[in-house]
């Protein structure tokens, strides 16, 4: 799962660059007001999906005011968009499972969209059943190799269901019910995190050796993830670390 580790770490500084031209901004607004709307609560405390939010956003440099504005207009208020959640499920070059995760105004717009952008890059929609069953929800939590053995230690006391170990970094996997608790224990323990999230974590992967494949793939995960509605992109593929590094050049 080499080239799926990189691709994360390719995501996170894609992400850091996002904020700074306030597209990811607009994403965690929308997922803040949805997941006021879905949780019924404007208490993180009393709604963990809006605690997972409000942290993410924290973790983007949101400012204070942009995540306490999305809250009251989401709990009306404020005058706000009305928004709904959409999934869509593929395929992409190489037969890889692609789930898609959205927020949107216009559910006509964003299935054509999203539609194009399959079809532009070599892959296809599917009917929804088709490939969520690949992927179970888990607590990720990524920390620096150099903390490695201290961060096992402690996830492992705490219940963490798996860990992965790569060239720079360790993933951390936990029950999403472990995620808040092995995540505190961390920070207790003055352990750097590069990033905390419960997610999506495919089942099975599918390798892709072919460098134009991976080069085809790439390129349609990215975007999806670049379309403003698209809040998160899962895919099951595994790329060779040398051929990650190739197309990151």
């Amino acid at each position: 799962m080499a080239g799926h580790s990189h691709w994360a770490q390719i995501k996170r500084k894609k992400a850091a660059q996002d904020a700074k031209r306030g597209q990811i901004f607009t994403k965690l607004i929308r997922e803040i007001v949805v997941a006021v709307r879905t949780g019924g609560s404007g208490d993180p405390d009393l709604n963990p999906r809006l605690r997972a939010a409000i942290q993410a956003a924290r973790a983007a440099n949101m400012p204070k005011e942009n995540i306490e504005r999305a809250i009251k207009k989401a709990l009306g208020q404020e005058e706000g968009t009305n928004y709904e959640e959409a999934v869509f499920e593929g395929y992409g070059p190489g037969g890889v499972a692609i789930l898609v995760h959205a927020i949107t105004d216009n559910r006509r717009r964003t299935v054509s969209e999203v539609r194009h952008i399959f079809s532009k890059h070599g892959g296809n929609l599917a009917e929804p059943g088709a490939v969520s069953w690949i992927f179970e929800h888990k607590g990720l939590i990524v920390v620096p190799k150099k903390d490695e053995e201290k961060a096992l230690e402690i996830a492992i006391e705490k219940g963490a269901e798996d860990t992965k170990e790569y060239e720079s970094e360790v993933e951390i996997i936990t029950e999403p019910s472990q995620f808040e608790e092995v995540k505190k224990a961390l920070e207790e323990a003055g352990i750097e995190i590069l990033s905390a999230k419960l997610t999506l974590v495919p089942k099975t992967l599918v390798p892709i050796s072919d460098e134009q494949t991976a080069n085809t793939l790439l390129k349609l995960i990215e975007a999806l993830d670049d379309n403003d509605d698209v809040q998160q992109v899962y895919a099951n593929f595994d790329i060779p670390e040398n051929i990650m590094e190739k197309l990151n050049r």
